[in-house]
């Protein structure tokens, strides 16, 4: 299992814009091939931080998708209500205590 997480942060103005994009999409990307899970996460002291956090079964999964028209699509009209650079991190699960 390979884990990606991604931190965004908005301009407060684009957040409706950015969850708007998010929600209309957010199926096509859970139902993408290799994705096996996706979250998205709200940091409760700085609102106008998400993040995302997605499992995918391989890197060759994740990299699919990344090249993919639907990312193309989805990642434009988020970057474009961006406040700050995105950061990303693929991450191995070492450990998980349900």
């Amino acid at each position: 299992m390979f884990i990606r997480i991604v931190k965004m942060n908005f301009k407060e103005s684009n957040i409706a814009l950015f969850l708007e994009n998010f929600n209309q999409n957010k199926e096509k990307i859970r139902n993408f091939k290799g994705c096996r899970l996706l979250e998205l996460y709200r940091d409760k002291n700085d609102t106008n931080t998400f993040f995302t956090y997605s499992y995918w079964e391989s890197e060759a999964d994740l990299e699919a998708y990344r090249n993919s028209e639907l990312f193309k699509v989805v990642w434009g009209k988020a970057k474009a209500l961006f406040n700050n650079k995105a950061e990303a991190w693929s991450v191995d699960k070492v450990e998980s205590l349900p």
